[in-house]
């Protein structure tokens, strides 16, 4: 099917107008091919790039499907990590906005296992989570999947990447014997495909990647037997806005962002060993322009929503090709250029060999990298926390004003506003941040009295 109307689907004209508020306009391809048959309520196994659309092309179908007035678990979306089980449950509370009392509900590891307790006991209509957890929800019988009607299973080969099938037939397990499952994947290997044969039944096998625009991404390789000045002058030279350095490990990752600090350069690492409030920590700073650089392992970085990265580097080889296209995917997005940077060393030049069968990948020397002397990278914007958020009422329009009205910064000197449960981000110009702390610490919001720290 080529790229259509929505209005072409049987949705309801509600439905229809808040795709049209989100300037949801025409279908992607894994959109056109798979809404149709996701309404009918056929099983599906969708091969799509991330990127696509795909969230949304399973979460029309299981929202259109919804029994409003049914306050049961009827629709459970499973993904491989904590970041995009969260980018998944704010889309559909998106396209939820079309009916009122819609309830998503977040199920993930690194969150109060108690505080989730008491949200399933007023129910949900979606549950999106990781399997994990929910699968201990599952054994304590404080979820219950009697009446589900739709299971999702998204980005299925990093399921399995990071060993989390046998939870998800576990899981399947607690499933009503007569429902419909729609499976997602950027890749189908034998592996995911002997998966997609437990799961489905008679499924409609879409394949969209070759008709998705590919990203317009220069990929250049540097030889080198000092991968750290070389990615110094690679970022004195080139000068990117933001960029995601990946490493193979944790410990190398906290390691690098540590070595890069200590020459000027302003960098964060994630990886699985922080904490729940650690990685929003990070990972507000790094979309709000308040660290230019994020040091990443391929699980902590997966399901990142970073609308605009400049530049990706691989400070270390990835151990598949496939880990490689993943990497390199979160740049040039959107119609933008992007550059992928991947730094290897003599005794790798056997696995290097697999990658020149693309002609336009280009393979450098580092020597021939101009040195930078002096080099700097400091972040645009400082993050203000703000001890309140929604269970206080508070909306970004509300520090929006404080800061602009009474404390008297120039609009442009605000930046991105993320508001939580109980906490609130504010990205503030480093040149106005001490004016921004002095009157929040002082002043109040809304005629309240906040605490507040920078971080």
């Amino acid at each position: 099917m080529n790229l259509s109307k929505f209005s072409k689907l049987p949705l309801t004209q509600a439905m229809l107008q808040n795709l049209d508020t989100l300037d949801y306009k025409m279908m992607t391809p894994i959109q056109a091919e798979a809404l149709p048959a996701v309404l009918e309520g056929r099983d599906i196994m969708a091969e799509a790039k991330t990127g696509s659309g795909k969230t949304a092309a399973f979460g029309i179908g299981l929202l259109h499907n919804l029994d409003v007035k049914k306050f049961r678990v009827q629709a459970l979306v499973l993904c491989p990590t904590r970041e995009l089980a969260d980018q998944v449950a704010k889309e559909l509370r998106r396209l939820a906005r079309f009916a009122h009392n819609i309830k998503i509900l977040m199920l993930t590891g690194g969150e109060s296992f108690g505080k989730q307790l008491g949200s399933l006991s007023h129910q949900a209509h979606i549950v999106v989570g990781t399997p994990g957890r929910v699968l201990k929800h599952l054994n304590k019988e404080s979820l219950s999947l009697e009446d589900l009607n739709t299971f999702v299973l998204d980005e299925a080969d990093r399921m399995l990447d990071m060993g989390f099938m046998e939870e998800v037939e576990s899981i399947m397990k607690f499933l009503p014997r007569y429902h419909q499952t729609l499976l997602f994947s950027a890749t189908y290997d034998d592996a995911v495909k002997a998966v997609a044969h437990k799961l489905l039944d008679n499924a409609l096998h879409i394949k969209t990647t070759t008709e998705e625009t590919p990203n317009d991404i220069e990929e250049l390789f540097y030889k080198t037997d000092d991968k750290l000045s070389t990615l110094i002058n690679l970022l004195g030279s080139t000068k990117p806005k933001n960029v995601i350095i990946f490493t193979n490990t944790k410990f190398e990752a906290k390691e690098l962002s540590e070595k890069l600090v200590t020459r000027k350069i302003d960098a964060l690492a994630l990886h699985g060993d922080l904490e729940q409030y650690e990685r929003n920590d990070v990972l507000v700073q790094f979309a709000n322009s308040s660290t230019p650089i994020l040091v990443a392992t391929d699980v902590a970085a997966r399901g990142l929503d970073i609308k605009a990265l400049s530049m990706v580097v691989n400070y270390d080889l990835p151990h598949t090709k496939e880990t490689y296209t993943h990497r390199i995917g979160r740049t040039g997005r959107a119609g933008a250029k992007g550059v992928a940077l991947t730094l290897y060393e003599n005794f790798e030049e056997e696995k290097v060999a697999e990658y020149k069968e693309e002609a336009k990948r280009q393979f450098l020397d580092a020597s021939d990298i101009e040195e930078v002397d002096s080099f700097e990278m400091t972040p645009e914007f400082v993050t203000l926390v703000i001890e309140g958020g929604k269970k206080d009422k508070l909306r970004a329009g509300d520090i929006l004003g404080a800061l602009s009205g009474e404390a008297g910064l120039a609009g442009s000197s605000i930046g991105k506003i993320d508001i939580y449960e109980r906490q609130a981000y504010v990205a503030v110009a480093s040149d106005d941040i001490d004016r921004a702390f002095k009157y929040l610490k002082s002043g109040k919001i809304k005629n309240r009295k906040f605490s507040v720290w920078t971080l």
